[in-house]
């Protein structure tokens, strides 16, 4: 949160906490010049006198909440009578009667008081704490994103300095790329801010910049980039030996993440197994009359579930996503381009710059509408292909309308008596059957998605090899697209003769090359086509620039075969980890269970099981240890499903394929044994 995010009331509690904050530290100290650091490198304008006063402000009112919460509990359970006093003591010696009287006396208000400052402590940490924090999480983000994109980043830069633009030329181009390059493009906007609003000498913007960007890759690349700009050395054989280090550094990161990802999917393995542990061996003490159930449930929709949260959540500290929205902004386009970038379900694309204007041009937007309604329910198909997601909009209401006819109708239990009874089909009514409807339609879309995207970026690197050639012979940009699109085949040999033609027919290049990107919204895509775009306006001869796109994509491609090959392994580690537990549980259940349960039953008398469950006198429900054994494999076959999606592509909605053939394989085995 920022100090201005709450507006006046923000600032009227860090003013007044200023006092506490001069009293408690010192404005030359390590802590408040590690807070102002993060703050710059977060790129939050606060002062960070004022910030870490709103930060007791907001400690101190957490804490204060807390303590009355505190004490009010403290003396809740006095005077509630769930602790006596008289089992308590202060520890201190009393040497007579009287002194042991007055220090029984003690007792509760001492208890009290320790009670809120406990509760007063914990508020004031975590208040304090959370808004310190803020701004070293924003730079921990901002550093990440940054070295992610740092490769690709001097590349572009790379490009544009063997087209042709000098020095600050292409630091103004990498301020305007944000579209593409993402936090990278922020650093150098802070340069050319400083060197064109606040008169700096671009010199120290870059030395400026290079202490405060919370990525020290890029540090040390402003701090060598201004040792040649000082020295007048030559600065596209630098950015040439830059690029090539940052790619080769790229890739070895990659490597490292992916390492940590094995790491990872060897910790479940064990993690996933402990829950297995611990129903067995509250399943055997049950029998025996020693555990309460209580646990049992605890464990199949508490315990299990955290653990899948909690390692997805540990993955996603070390993902290997892709900045970036895929998008390039129109800036400098024509007006076609801008409207058509925001064309969607509710964008009517060219026609909304006119709308207005007169009333032919409302007419034209209101037959669009319906135009592009027809266009939808003509294909369906295809435009849930383009949007997977929308398909929740039909699935979701259609597996709550089919729940509620089962309910209606008297096919869906609405008892735990009636689960208990019947386990398999009251699962597969109100959990199976909806997330049948939801997921499949969802998985099918967006693997259709997926794979029309991989259709233009599966063959980029062989096509930008092509193009180079082409360029090299003497061709200009738009010849050479026209000769690959001649020469290849696939989607982008088909997406190219488009360009071309769109060029004949009066769009510029760019313009065509910005809609074919935004079409797909790709960001390896994107950056390579911004690449191209920025360098094509310098000249048609850009043999280099398309020789680098080449190279990036390339190196792009290896990282993804590795990734590809990594993850695999750690998908078949999840998948036979969870295997194992379905197995292990389906012999649980038809080979343990019901043979203990009759031995259990026998030794005390040949009494029938206990129908309270488990534990009633040792007895055991075979009916309700079969409930909670399905749930728990089904439980863990959708969280196992979407952690394998998330470690292969670093999306959730990835993982939808896994979970539902986990799902039916959990369905499939306790049809048969439960």
């Amino acid at each position: 949160m920022d100090a201005g995010d709450g507006g006046v009331d923000a600032n009227v509690l860090a003013e007044l906490c200023y006092p506490v904050f001069e009293l408690l530290f010192d404005p030359e100290g390590d802590f408040v010049a590690d807070v102002e650091r993060k703050l710059a490198e977060a790129r939050m304008p606060d002062q960070v006198e004022m910030y870490v006063s709103l930060a007791l402000a907001v400690g101190l009112l957490v804490g204060g909440g807390l303590w009355a919460l505190g004490t009010l509990v403290g003396y809740g359970v006095f005077s509630l009578g769930l602790i006596a006093p008289e089992s308590l003591s202060l520890g201190l010696p009393a040497p007579t009667p009287a002194v042991r009287t007055a220090l029984r006396s003690l007792v509760v208000p001492t208890a009290v008081l320790l009670s809120g400052l406990i509760f007063g402590s914990i508020g004031f940490a975590v208040g304090f704490g959370g808004v310190v924090a803020v701004p070293y999480s924003r730079a921990s983000s901002r550093k990440r994103e940054i070295n992610l994109l740092l490769a690709d980043s001097v590349s572009f830069m790379y490009a544009l300095s063997v087209g042709g633009l000098n020095q600050l030329e292409i630091l103004r181009a990498m301020a305007t790329a944000e579209d593409t390059y993402g936090e990278v493009s922020r650093e150098f906007q802070s340069i050319v801010n400083e060197t064109e609003y606040f008169g700096t000498d671009y010199r120290n913007a870059i030395r400026q910049q290079s202490m405060e960007t919370p990525s020290d890759e890029l540090s040390q690349f402003l701090a060598d980039m201004l040792s040649i700009v000082n020295s007048g050395g030559d600065m596209e054989g630098f950015l040439k030996d830059k690029k090539e280090k940052h790619l080769r550094t790229s890739k070895q990161e990659r490597e490292m993440t992916l390492e940590t990802l094995e790491l990872f999917g060897e910790m479940y393995m064990t993690l996933s197994l402990f829950p297995l542990l611990l129903i067995i061996i509250l399943v055997i003490m049950g029998m025996m009359g020693e555990a309460d159930d209580r646990l049992l449930y605890v464990t199949v929709y508490l315990l299990i579930p955290l653990v899948g949260i909690g390692f997805l959540v540990l993955v996603s500290t070390v993902k290997q996503d892709d900045p970036g929205d895929g998008f390039l902004q129109p800036d400098g386009g024509s007006e076609r381009l801008r409207q058509t970038s925001k064309e969607g379900l509710f964008h009517f694309g060219l026609v909304e710059a006119f709308v207005g204007t007169f009333g032919v041009f409302d007419r034209i937007r209101d037959r669009e509408g319906t135009h592009k309604t027809k266009e939808i329910l003509a294909a369906p198909h295809l435009f849930l292909r383009e949007n997977p997601l929308y398909t929740l909009a039909l699935t979701v209401p259609a597996a709550l309308a089919l729940v509620g006819i089962a309910v209606a109708a008297g096919s869906a239990p609405t008892t735990f008596d009636g689960w208990v009874a019947r386990p398999v089909w009251s699962a597969f009514v109100w959990v199976y059957v909806p997330l049948y409807i939801v997921l499949i339609p969802l998985g099918i879309f967006y693997e259709w998605h997926q794979r029309s995207r991989r259709a233009v970026t599966g063959k980029l690197s062989e096509t930008l090899r092509k193009l180079s050639s082409a360029n090299d012979t003497g061709q200009t940009l738009l010849e050479s697209v026209r000769t690959v699109s001649e020469t290849s085949t696939g989607k982008l040999a088909e997406e190219f003769e488009v360009i071309h033609a769109k060029v004949n027919y009066g769009m510029s290049l760019r313009d065509a090359l910005v809609e074919f990107n935004n079409a797909y919204a790709v960001p390896r895509l994107a950056r390579t086509v911004k690449l191209i775009t920025e360098a094509q306006e310098a000249s048609s001869q850009i043999t280099d620039v398309l020789t680098t796109a080449a190279q990036a994509s390339e190196n792009q491609d290896d990282i993804e075969r590795e990734r590809k090959s990594r993850t695999r392994m750690q998908v078949a580690i999840i998948v036979m980890t969870y295997v194992t537990l379905l197995g292990v549980m389906a012999i649980l259940q038809t080979q343990f269970i019901d043979v203990m349960g009759d031995l259990v039953s026998q030794g005390d008398g040949g009494g029938s099981a206990g129908g309270a469950g488990f534990g009633g006198g040792g007895g055991v429900d075979p009916d309700v240890l079969s409930l909670l054994f399905f749930h728990a494999v089904t439980i863990q076959a959708i969280l196992s499903g979407f952690i394998s999606g998330y470690i292969r592509d670093a999306e959730l909605i990835s993982g939808v394929k896994f979970a539902v053939i986990l799902m039916s394989l959990a369905l499939g085995v306790w049809i048969y044994v439960g």
